[in-house]
Order: C-alpha cells, then structure tokens, then sequence
C-alpha cells in the first residue's frame, strides 16, 4: 500500500520571507506560485498569497491548535521530497453532535500538492483526482466506480474549516464550507467536495501512523487509532478464508482416519442367537453360547431385534470373560407402537437397538441376557441378539467434524463485528428496529 521511502534526489526550493501586513509576524511561503492563501500563525489572518503584499483576505484569531506534524517539516513520499505548507481543523456536525478531523497541506514545486488527514489517528494520504469517478447507481445506496473499483456511499456532511495555519491552494476563509460525500472500499476512500458549482473528487488511502511517522521523521509516534475509520481495513477479513483453509485440511485428515477405521476393523458376526421371553414368568435370564473374541483389544457391538407390536421389553445385558469372570454390563429397552388417528397412521419406537461397549480385550465370552417388563395382554416376545468383533463407530467422526465446524463458525463474528462498528457511523447505520445493513 505504501511505497519504500527513498533517498530524494530532487531538492525542494527554500522558502521565501515576508511579513504579515496584519501583525507584522515573519511569514516565509513555501509554494509561492502555488499558494493562493497563507494563514499568519501570529494573528490567525487570513492573506492573499497571490498578492506581492499579503493582502488581508480575513482578520482572525490566533490558532492554539497544534499540528501533530509542524509546518516547515520535510518528509518523503514515494521517493519524492515534500514540505509540510498548511494545517486546518475540519468539522462537520451529525445530529447536533460536531467531529473535527485535522488535514495537512504537504508541497511539492515538481509534483504539485498531496494532503493528509488524520481523525483520532486514523490517517489517510490523499491526492486530487484528475477525471470524476464514474456513477453506477443511485437510490438510498448510491455507488460509484473507479478504476474498476466500485465504493459504497459511507457519509455525506456539510464540513467548514475551524482552524488553519500555514499555505493553501485556495482561497481559505473561516467558516467557509462544502458538501462533502464520502464513498468507501476499505483501505480508499473517495470524496467528492461541493461548493457552488464545483465539485472536486479526491482519493484517500489509509495509512497507518508508523508509515506516516516514519515519512516524515517524526521523533515521537503518533497516537494509535481509536474506533474503527470509515476505510480502514477489516484486520480480520481474512480470518474466515484462512480458517476454511485449515477445515479443509483437518478434514482431509479426518476422513483418512475414518477411511484406516474403516479399512482395519474387523466388523465380524460372531455370535447370533434368539430369544423368546414369556410373561408368565416375572424374570427371566438367558445365558448364549460361548464365543472367541480374537484379535487386539476393540469394541464389541450388540445388535438387539425382537418382533414387539404395541409392546417393549426392558433387557440387561452382560458381557462375561469365561476365564476371569470379568463382566461388562449394558441396559436397552425396546419398544413400538403403532397406531392411527384424526391426524392419519402413527408409529412410535423402535424394533431394533444397538449399543458399543469398548475396549473389549480377546477371549472366550458369554451373554447374560435378562428380559423383563413388558404389556400384560402380549403373553411373549422374541428377540434375537447378534455379538459383533471390532465394530466401526462414527460418532467419533462426527463429534470431530463439529469440533472443526466450531472455530469457522466463530471466525465470522470478529469480521461482522469490525464492519457493523464501521458502518454504524454511516448514514446508513443498521436502525433500532432491528433492520440490518447489506454490508454488515
């Protein structure tokens, strides 16, 4: 955004000495020839620079306000020398509340005039445009477009000068005023200045207050920005696009895995047995055949299906090491029910179940399989419970995927927060009754 500060190689003309005819006060133009206005630092007069005299345009008072940047300083901007010549304080006033901003007048006899702004450290380097920016459209947002560019309608205020020292390209009176629109596509802002029937279109970069310390030769920084300016660059615009680019590659590694899961586990029946369970008993328990669980340590999956019809049944299941008598235990119920009504044909439940236990060392086991419960009118139930080795389970998977999902998510907000506070200063902030801004 900013070209390398180089060594000048084209020296600037001194300054030329003169008094103010008001007070007397020594005066020294640096752009004589250039400058239509010089305001005196002594009494605040306002003289013609035109005139071999100093005429008195405007009588004033002597300006407290300090530049930050003081007159006569010498810095250099993309490799070209320039003097600071003029300093104004510019206010404008949105609903009766009054915002200044202080602009600097910087000179150069082989490169013309180039102007800084700053507002509450928020700088903008700004050059006069020689062609108007073309109009794409009109209505409650208007835009314009330059350079292939299009800028959004930011701001539009009547600005008058407050204060002044120094020279000016024109005829500078207090209390002078212009129209002022601005347009932004952050880190540019172009301004269109209206005062009669003239119009002058300008375009401001945004530049940060080290750049322009640095240019300038400034021994002390200058202040850091306060609040978020009109085109200063979203420093988190970025954040969503960069997170998607980790997503994407967190979930390339995340499917691998699932793919080796998948690809490695065994997923092997070794058991199948039915059951049939009868009311007329209060409980009853069911002991399977013995099976070999081989392999390394994994889960163990069982897989319940009964043939239940406005019915449910309650089972406690446990998973015993024939060897060590180790045992695993697990609750299910099953139920369905069916039905129809008013609002059509219903169905609740379901026939089928299926519960993980893992971390199942290889061994002979057995099932202890424990049925009660159930609706007094069905006298039984059949069930049948498979036993399945090393099962893929994709919980894991999808609790990593949301676990990606999360930090993406919440890279939107910063951006979105940084643009309402931008366009909150607007004229077209989003109003109280909740509507919101395109650009937010």
């Amino acid at each position: 955004m900013v070209a390398p500060f180089e060594t000048p190689t084209t020296r600037v003309p001194k300054a030329v000495g003169f008094n103010c005819p008001s007070c007397g006060a020594s005066i020294e133009l640096h752009a004589q020839g250039w400058a239509v206005s010089v305001v005196c630092g002594a009494c605040g007069a306002q003289l013609d620079a035109t005139d071999e005299n100093l005429k008195v345009l405007q009588y004033g008072e002597k300006v407290t306000a300090k530049p930050r940047i003081p007159l006569g300083t010498r810095g250099t901007w993309k490799g070209a020398p320039w003097d600071v010549i003029g300093f104004q304080v510019v206010t404008i006033s949105v609903e009766g509340t009054d915002y200044s901003w202080t602009e600097y007048v910087c000179f150069n006899p082989y490169r013309g005039f180039l102007y800084l702004s700053d507002y509450h450290g928020h700088w903008n380097v700004i050059e006069k445009l020689r062609r108007r920016p073309e109009r794409e459209s009109g209505g409650d947002r208007p835009t314009v477009a330059l350079n292939g560019t299009t800028y959004k309608h930011f701001q539009t205020a009547t600005a008058y000068t407050t204060a002044a020292l120094g020279e000016f390209p024109w005829e500078l009176r207090m209390g002078d005023h212009v129209v002022s629109r601005d347009f932004v596509a952050p880190p540019y802002i172009l301004s269109a200045e209206a005062s009669g029937n003239e119009v002058t279109w300008s375009l401001g970069t945004y530049t940060p207050p080290e750049v322009i310390q640095k240019a300038f030769g400034l021994a002390k920084p200058l202040m850091q920005p306060i609040g978020v300016f009109a085109n200063q660059p979203n420093p988190f615009a970025d954040l969503p696009k960069r997170m998607l680019e980790r997503f994407a590659l967190a979930l390339i590694a995340l499917v691998l895995l699932l793919i080796l899961n998948v690809t490695m586990a065994s997923n092997r029946t070794v058991l199948e047995q039915a059951f049939t369970y009868s009311r007329s008993q209060e409980s009853q328990a069911a002991v399977t055949e013995v099976f070999d669980l081989e392999g390394r340590t994994s889960n163990v999956a069982l897989e319940l299906e009964s043939d239940l019809d406005n019915d449910w049944l309650f089972l406690v299941l446990s998973l015993i090491n024939e060897t060590t008598g180790e045992t695993r235990e697990v609750t299910r119920q099953l139920s369905y029910y069916r039905g129809s009504d008013s609002d059509g044909s219903w169905t609740e439940g379901d026939k089928r179940e299926r519960v993980s236990i893992a971390s199942i060392p290889a061994g002979r086991y057995f099932l202890r399989v424990q049925a009660e419960g159930g609706e007094p009118a069905k006298p039984s139930a059949s069930y049948t419970v498979r036993v399945l080795r090393d099962v893929p389970h994709y919980g894991f998977y999808g609790l990593g995927l949301l676990a990606l999902l999360v930090p993406v998510v919440l890279s939107l907000f910063p951006s979105a927060s940084f643009e309402g506070r931008r366009w909150a200063e607007s004229d077209h902030a989003p109003t109280s009754s909740g509507d919101s801004d395109d650009d937010e």
